[in-house]
């Protein structure tokens, strides 16, 4: 299992009362520090506006933040934990994620989900449908990427979806990577959002489950497969630690625990955000060591060794 973390971007309050660049100084620096000490990957938020409620500080915005972040750094992977897929058109989505998979020269990952802070679905003018018709469109949305990010250079894109078509669309570049760009779907609906995962993703990410509701979910995920011919063993399964839980945002003696019991149920990585980072470099070190202490590997040889 791998370790990812989120860098701090300003929607969970970490950078009230900053300065703009001086926030953005500092995200690039946890970046940097995240690349240096061998973390798999950095993440970012899709948000416009703070949570738990709207407030006037920073939420740096994703995409141009990780494309900043991409030429910044050197080895780590780079996603979204997830974007909305409402507040793009799904063809451009797809046509910035392949220009984001050759800036950072192969390394996006393209995690998308239906969306759900309704302050800001209204405040940027998209409405806020039901919850069935997000997901609906989620499925279009999925359909449109994927036609959009098939491999070959003559592969033009068509899909007739309920809420989003491409007809003969080119996109060009599709990106480094091959066969494409990984597809991570993000949500813990197990009637709709993963069965989409089975048929759309490389990854599902769920989203703050402790390790006992992870490993309740995963028959659940398998069966989803199952239903469709899907071979489980082929749909990564990932997990966003919620910032708040001690398990995850406290080193010491239970993190390495809860860390190993994660990779003990086969989850291909886990990621979240530490606040403490964008004030601090030593919420990142200890994380670095208890990876290591749960018997986990980190990709650079500076990595801290266990405590």
């Amino acid at each position: 299992m791998k370790v990812g973390v989120i860098v701090p971007q300003g929607w969970t309050g970490e950078y009230d009362g900053w300065e703009p660049d001086r926030a953005w100084g500092r995200t690039v620096e946890v970046a940097q520090q995240a690349d240096q000490l061998g973390f798999e990957s950095i993440w970012l938020f899709d948000h416009f506006h703070t949570v738990p409620k709207p407030t006037d500080e920073l939420t740096f915005e994703s995409f141009t933040s990780l494309s900043a972040l991409a030429a910044l750094t050197s080895r780590v992977r780079l996603g979204h934990v997830v974007i909305c897929n409402g507040y793009r058109n799904p063809a451009l989505t797809a046509k910035m994620a392949g220009t984001l998979d050759t800036i950072s020269g192969g390394r996006f990952e393209l995690g998308i989900g239906a969306g759900w802070k309704s302050d800001e679905w209204l405040a940027y003018g998209y409405g806020f449908p039901p919850t069935k018709e997000r997901l609906a469109r989620l499925r279009d949305g999925l359909g449109v990427i994927s036609a959009m990010l098939a491999p070959g250079r003559n592969t033009h894109a068509t899909y007739e979806g309920e809420y989003a078509s491409v007809r003969d669309a080119i996109n060009l570049p599709k990106g480094l990577q091959t066969p494409r760009i990984p597809i991570m779907v993000g949500g813990n609906g197990p009637e709709v959002t993963w069965r989409l995962a089975a048929r759309f993703a490389d990854e599902l990410n769920l989203d703050g489950l402790s390790p006992d509701e992870v490993e309740a979910a995963l028959p659940v995920i398998r069966s989803r497969c199952e239903e469709i011919d899907r071979d489980p063993a082929t749909l990564r399964i990932s997990l966003h630690a919620w910032w708040g839980s001690p398990d995850w945002s406290e080193p010491g003696a239970g993190r390495p625990g809860y860390l190993a019991r994660l990779a003990e149920l086969g989850l291909s990585r886990v990621m979240g955000l530490l606040q403490a980072s964008a004030t601090s470099d030593e919420p990142l070190q200890a994380l670095a060591a208890d990876v290591v202490t749960a018997g986990l590997e980190l990709s650079s040889a500076s990595a801290p060794a266990a405590r």
